[in-house]
């Protein structure tokens, strides 16, 4: 299955044969979990969520500051 993950100005593909978790993806990808929301359409979903289809999430970026 084709996982297109769009971060920032990119969108990055991620191939899998077998299920994978947004978690999964990300670490191949390189991306620190805790750095990103996981957005699907317009639910934001939980990184321990299982792909088994092509699909298309968006990563927005946790800002934190004081």
């Amino acid at each position: 299955m084709r996982i297109e993950v769009e971060h920032g100005d990119e969108v990055l593909v991620v191939e899998s044969e077998e299920a994978i978790t947004i978690s999964e993806v990300l670490e191949r990808l390189s991306i620190a979990p805790s750095t990103v929301l996981a957005v699907l359409g317009q639910t934001i979903v939980p990184h321990t969520s299982v792909i088994s289809e092509d699909i298309r999430l968006e990563l927005v970026v946790v800002s934190s500051g004081g």
